[in-house]
């Protein structure tokens, strides 16, 4: 199974360059138009990744866990969008991103269940599952759940991120990140993070591909960027 690479993310930013400008517009000013009523969690890097890696893999079955105000939310759904395929099914405990993520964008193509993901599993459509995106609790002992419990209902190879992950050069103690990281070294997969803080040789090449793109103008003004990219084994 191929991992992704800082190289393979470099080359969509130049296949989607044009549709990934107009995105990254439509979200500036969509953050600008809501203010504080919409607390983005992805930084760019973490938001265009996922944009990118959507488009490109076509996915018909998206499943996100972990919502919030619906910033990630909103770049699945554009990837959905500008690909003319693809259903994207999300679960948090909270509704905020009922409240945000437009209609052109929800329309046809979302489907979100509120309440707390390990009480509706069965809601989940785990064995179609293209791509998993998690977002949510980062204890432990969530890790742990999903690991056990998701990971394995999930198809081989499914492409997969975990946001919160590296804010430092190491997860901190006893969090979801470590329990993950440990997870993927038993398991024998590599992933790739834009971490600034772990990996600021990513952030650098991709930087370089943006600036010759001219995309080098921010979404939102944040660079931890601690999301980790993998495929399950």
């Amino acid at each position: 199974m191929e991992s992704i690479t800082v190289e393979q993310v470099a080359s969509l930013y130049q296949k989607y360059q044009d549709d990934l400008r107009a995105v990254r517009d439509s979200q500036r000013q969509f953050l600008r138009d809501r203010g504080k009523t919409m607390k983005a969690q992805l930084d760019d890097y973490e938001a265009e990744m996922t944009y990118l890696l959507l488009r490109d893999l076509r996915p018909e079955v998206v499943v996100e866990i972990g919502t919030f105000y619906g910033w990630s939310t909103m770049w699945i759904l554009s990837a959905l969008r500008d690909n003319g395929i693809g259903h994207l099914y999300s679960f948090d405990i909270v509704d905020n991103v009922v409240r945000n993520v437009p209609e052109e964008l929800s329309a046809d193509r979302w489907t979100f269940t509120k309440g707390d993901v390990k009480q509706h599993l069965e809601k989940v459509p785990t064995e179609k599952t293209d791509y998993l995106f998690i977002d949510a609790d980062h204890g432990a002992r969530f890790a742990h759940w999903y690991i056990d419990n998701l990971f394995p209902a999930v198809p081989s190879g499914t492409p997969t991120s975990v946001h919160d992950v590296f804010h430092g050069r190491r997860p901190k103690p006893f969090s979801e990140g470590s329990v993950v990281m440990k997870w993927l070294a038993e398991k024998n997969v590599e992933f790739l993070t834009p971490s600034t803080a772990k990996a600021p040789e990513v952030t650098k090449q991709l930087a370089a591909v943006k600036a010759d793109l001219g995309l080098s103008e921010p979404v939102r003004e944040s660079d931890h960027n601690p999301m980790i990219f993998f495929h399950l084994p």
